[in-house]
């Protein structure tokens, strides 16, 4: 062994790297002529690193054993950046595994881009421009970009049209949600009503953020953490008697997918929770067969942990090895052509389209309960494209709503109803609300004050549409009516000076009021407007003719009308016999002569004396 690479040796132990070299019990030699050396960077302190290193591990040796090929496995946990170039100088490996956070895998890929040596990175979510900047870039684990549509899909089917995003504060994790989620919940006319910033390196604030989140009105929470801080999180949301009724809380694929692998005593603290996770199908033989083996390698080598199953990410990882072993049968004439191999190469779930395995299109649903026995329900699946279902086989069965899948076990109980989605808040001030006092139309808005009882009363149009409009909101709407008396123009100003929150009223929307206040869309059309009582149901339609006038109106017009057949009379009756009959007589004629002017549609006065013969 030359000085060079005994020195090389030594740093790797001073800085605390592990290596696994030829665990198949195979010759240096024979690693370079039928295979290669795979690099891995592992975090042997996180629950996922421990599951990686078993599942390569089988990997590697299911290579040999089924194809007789040899592959090297050179795994260590020293910092990221001085591993990779010892991996790359010093190990002479073909290809490096990365571990599944992207702020770590962007620190590699620039050096494997140099060295022109694969990158794979197993990370959730990887930005859209990372693999045209860095050629020898892959991403071997499925987008986990659809499952913010999964989410939004959660949300609607319990209509609930506010959610708060609770996210860590690093750049994979505000890229991987942030937008994607905002355009699902536009998609179902849902917004997102805050986002709060979790550091990974300081818990100190959790109680700060929860103390305000408590206090605001939106009660569905979304939970985008790594698994050590979300259990930070939940326990002190468990503190603050933030898991109880009324409450809920969702949690994407970084948390759920690792869920299995908590305690009792941490699984207490999130009984309610809604996850969603990638999905790796369960029943096939090739998943049962890894299944029991990697239970029996993970106890014996982490016999501290409680749980042994493995996780999605662990199954994705072993394929992602076995891929890279593949596309290695041959020897490659460099790092180009075992990048074009590895993109050509296919193992169960694992193949590359552009440099990324395909997006996940299917996600399951889980329900964590926290007692005796499995710490979570299976509550079912959704699909891209096709929505909710129980299973995933041929047969299944698929809806838009998340209602049709197995009961829901709510933070609070299982015999909590479902949540509302929100509450009152209680710190949050009501919203003041200005009224004209000085509406020429009454119909429109009035606003009447009893010195009695001090009490102010509003009514109109304008306001019982406010009140209907506010009493239709999925949320709780706070707020009170104070009356202005001054022009409508000095009334928008006040609300441009935040004296008041908004205005209802006849409030005309003109250019120059544009700079002060943003109006609502017309309820109205514009031009001239008549506003008129609403006639009741029960009203008498015999009488609906003398509508048209008022009482007064109507005893002028008859008593003109006695007045002209009186005079009429006077005229005719010295020209007709019939006319000087007795008194009662010709005031019985007067009067009918009067009546049929009235009524009569021609307005001509007729006189009819066939009666009095």
């Amino acid at each position: 062994m030359d000085t060079f690479t005994f020195l090389a040796i030594i740093l790797l132990l001073a800085q605390g790297a592990t290596a696994d070299v030829g665990r198949t019990n195979r010759s240096a030699n024979d690693q370079v002529m039928r295979g290669g050396i795979i690099g891995a960077i592992v975090d042997n302190s996180s629950r996922f690193g421990k599951e990686q290193k078993v599942a390569m591990d089988m990997a590697i040796m299911d290579v040999k054993k089924k194809t007789g090929q040899s592959c090297g496995l050179n795994m260590t946990t020293s910092q990221t950046v001085v591993a990779a170039w010892d991996l790359i100088n010093q190990q002479k490996v073909k290809a490096i595994l990365l571990p599944h956070t992207w702020e770590e895998a962007s620190l590699v890929a620039e050096i494997g881009n140099q060295a022109k040596i694969p990158v794979l990175s197993i990370a959730d979510s990887t930005p859209l421009w990372a693999t045209k900047r860095w050629p020898f870039l892959l991403q071997a684990s499925p987008d986990q970009n659809a499952q913010m549509k999964a989410i939004a899909a959660i949300v609607d089917s319990w209509e609930w049209h506010q959610v708060t995003i609770i996210y860590e504060d690093i750049d994979s994790f505000r890229s991987g949600v942030i937008p994607y989620l905002s355009d699902a919940m536009r998609e179902i006319g849902a917004e997102i009503s805050n986002l709060v910033a979790l550091s990974p390196f300081d818990s100190s604030s959790l109680s700060t953020e929860l103390e305000r989140l408590k206090g605001e009105q939106c009660r569905v929470f979304l939970v985008h953490l790594s698994l050590p801080l979300a259990m930070q999180f939940f326990v002190k949301a468990k503190e603050m008697n933030m898991m109880e009724k009324d409450y809920v809380w969702i949690t994407t694929n970084p948390f759920t997918s690792l869920v299995h692998s908590l305690n009792a005593s941490i699984i207490s603290s999130m009984r309610g929770i809604i996850g969603v996770k990638s999905y790796y199908p369960q029943k096939d033989n090739h998943f049962q067969n890894f299944h029991t083996r990697f239970r029996k390698r993970f106890s014996f080598e982490n016999p501290e942990e409680d749980n042994h199953d493995p996780g999605t990410l662990a199954m994705q990882t072993y394929d992602v090895v076995w891929t890279v072993c593949l596309a290695m049968r041959e020897r490659s004439n460099g790092g180009q052509q075992l990048l074009h191999k590895i993109m050509l190469s296919k193992f169960n779930n694992v193949q590359f389209f552009d440099r990324k395995v395909a997006r996940a299109q299917i996600f399951q649903i889980i329900n964590v309960i926290g007692f005796i026995g499995k710490s979570y329900n299976e509550l079912g699946f959704w699909s891209y494209g096709k929505g909710f279902s129980k299973t995933t086989d041929d047969r299944a069965l698929y809806n838009t709503s998340m209602r049709h899948l197995r009961p829901v076990f709510w933070p609070g109980g299982p015999w909590t109803s479902t949540p509302r989605g929100w509450t009152s808040p209680s710190t949050a001030k009501p919203l003041r609300i200005a009224v004209p006092t000085q509406s020429p139309f009454k119909q429109y808005v009035n606003v009447e004050h009893d010195p009695l009882t001090n009490i102010t009363n509003y009514t109109g149009f304008a306001i019982d549409l406010f009140r209907e409009t506010v009493a239709r909101l999925s949320f709780n709407l706070t707020y009170n009516f104070t009356p202005f008396d001054g022009n409508y123009d000095e009334m928008v100003e006040q609300v441009y000076l935040k004296k008041f929150d908004a205005v209802v009223g006849d409030v005309a929307i003109v250019a120059k009021r544009y700079q002060h206040a943003e109006f609502t869309h017309p309820y109205t059309e514009s031009g001239l407007v008549m506003i008129v009582p609403v006639r009741t149901k029960n009203s008498n339609r015999a009488w609906l003719f003398v509508k048209p006038f008022t009482k007064a109106m109507w005893v002028l017009v008859g008593a003109i009308s006695v007045y002209n057949s009186f005079v009429v009379w006077l005229i005719e009756r010295k020209h007709h016999p019939e006319l000087k009959a007795s008194f009662f007589i010709q005031m019985g004629v007067v009067l009918c002569s009067a009546f049929t002017t009235l009524f009569s549609l021609q307005g001509k006065m007729k006189f009819s004396f066939s009666y009095f013969h």
